[in-house]
């Protein structure tokens, strides 16, 4: 992705707490159709050292918006960029897809730091 995930030091770092984030305006292509996808995109991760900044990702989401990319790929992606960018010590990323066609997709994607 063209724009770069930003952080900032977790002034916490001795104490376990969950951020939780809410972007509720995703939007990307369907690389099968051209069609828009549409969905909420929830964040929820312990920080270890650092904070992921909220513009940086604001921005980062936002370059998905003409990218054709499945779901699950969508999801699996964000989680491996946040992880890289920030270390935490869990994250979850869930996306909720508006339906199309009568279906809806819920894909979660969770990553736990090895002791």
């Amino acid at each position: 992705m063209p724009n770069e995930l930003e952080t900032f030091p977790n002034q916490f770092p001795n104490r376990d707490y969950e951020i939780e984030i809410t972007c509720p305006e995703f939007t990307a292509v369907c690389p099968k159709t051209g069609q828009p996808d549409f969905g909420v995109i929830k964040i929820a991760y312990v920080p270890d050292v650092v904070c992921v900044e909220l513009k940086s990702l604001k921005l980062y989401l936002q370059a998905y918006r003409n990218k054709g990319i499945f779901y699950e790929h969508s999801i699996n992606t964000i989680l491996d960029d946040l992880v890289s960018a920030c270390a935490p010590r869990r994250m979850t990323v869930t996306g909720d897809f508006t339906p199309r066609g009568g279906i809806s997709s819920r894909i979660i994607a969770r990553y736990e730091k090895s002791a």
